[in-house]
């Protein structure tokens, strides 16, 4: 799979029609790195010209603006915007809520104006106008697949619907944890708490969002964000279900679903 980047595409005079940021955790982290591919395999597949920075991107500066360093996050965030507004990016889609919240919220306001969409809204659109069906891949029908909201990408950004009309046109059977939605739980990686050792307390948030995901007995929990893929699975491991429980993100579920 020969992915080009934003700078191949201007030396051959070319343009995107759609930038894919791909963030550190879909850069780096290994389990994130297959969200990544088949987020690609669905732009290949339908047909999107589509582009990457490659090494020219950095971080868009979210950990250290949420761990309360401002200076860093306004020097990562200039460095950004003076890159794509170079290659006159328009529209850019991310598989990372905390990116998306940042460039789409926080951005604007040092003088980046983008349209920013998350990968599950774009799958979303693609299925709406017939691009993406679930035909010739794995069979989710009937499949007890429960969804939990990312906070960037819920309360944060109020996408709600997205991520559950992908899964339900897939026939799975959607169930709802008791804390969903608006009233969804965090998984406890936002706000930079993914770096760090979490405070003292009872109980770890990630394990107690996996006991609520755990009691609707799901087959797979669907996440939309590798913050949340890390603690999910984190909390899988500690109660011992992988076997029986998957942790999968929404493009890998359609990807699959479509012979990707």
């Amino acid at each position: 799979m020969k992915i080009p980047t934003m700078a191949e595409l201007m030396a051959k005079g070319e343009t995107a029609d759609i930038l894919f940021w791909v963030g550190c955790a879909g850069s780096f982290d290994e389990r994130a790195q297959r969200i990544t591919r088949d987020i690609c395999k669905i732009l290949h597949h339908v047909g999107i010209k589509y582009a990457i920075l490659g090494t020219e991107e950095n971080c868009t500066g979210d950990p250290a603006k949420r761990a309360g360093n401002e200076f860093l996050f306004q020097m990562q965030a200039m460095m950004n915007i003076q890159i794509l507004d170079g290659y006159e990016v328009k529209k850019i889609v991310t598989a990372c809520p905390h990116c998306f919240n940042t460039l789409k919220n926080e951005y604007p306001d040092l003088g980046g104006h983008y349209e920013v969409i998350h990968h599950t809204q774009l799958i979303q659109q693609l299925i709406d106008e017939g691009k993406l069906k679930a035909e010739g891949g794995e069979s989710f029908k009937g499949r007890r697949i429960t969804y939990h909201d990312p906070c960037y990408l819920g309360r944060g950004n109020e996408v709600y619907e997205a991520p559950r009309k992908a899964l339900e046109s897939l026939d799975a059977q959607l169930v709802e944890m008791k804390r969903c939605r608006s009233n969804g739980l965090c998984c406890g990686a936002g706000g930079a708490q993914l770096f760090k050792e979490p405070e003292k307390g009872n109980k770890d948030i990630n394990i107690e969002r996996t006991e609520e995901a755990l009691d609707t007995q799901p087959e797979i929990i669907a996440a939309a964000c590798p913050f949340c893929m890390t603690m999910l699975r984190d909390g899988i491991k500690i109660k011992e279900k992988e076997q029986e429980v998957q942790v999968l993100d929404i493009a890998e579920i359609t990807a699959r679903a479509n012979g990707l």
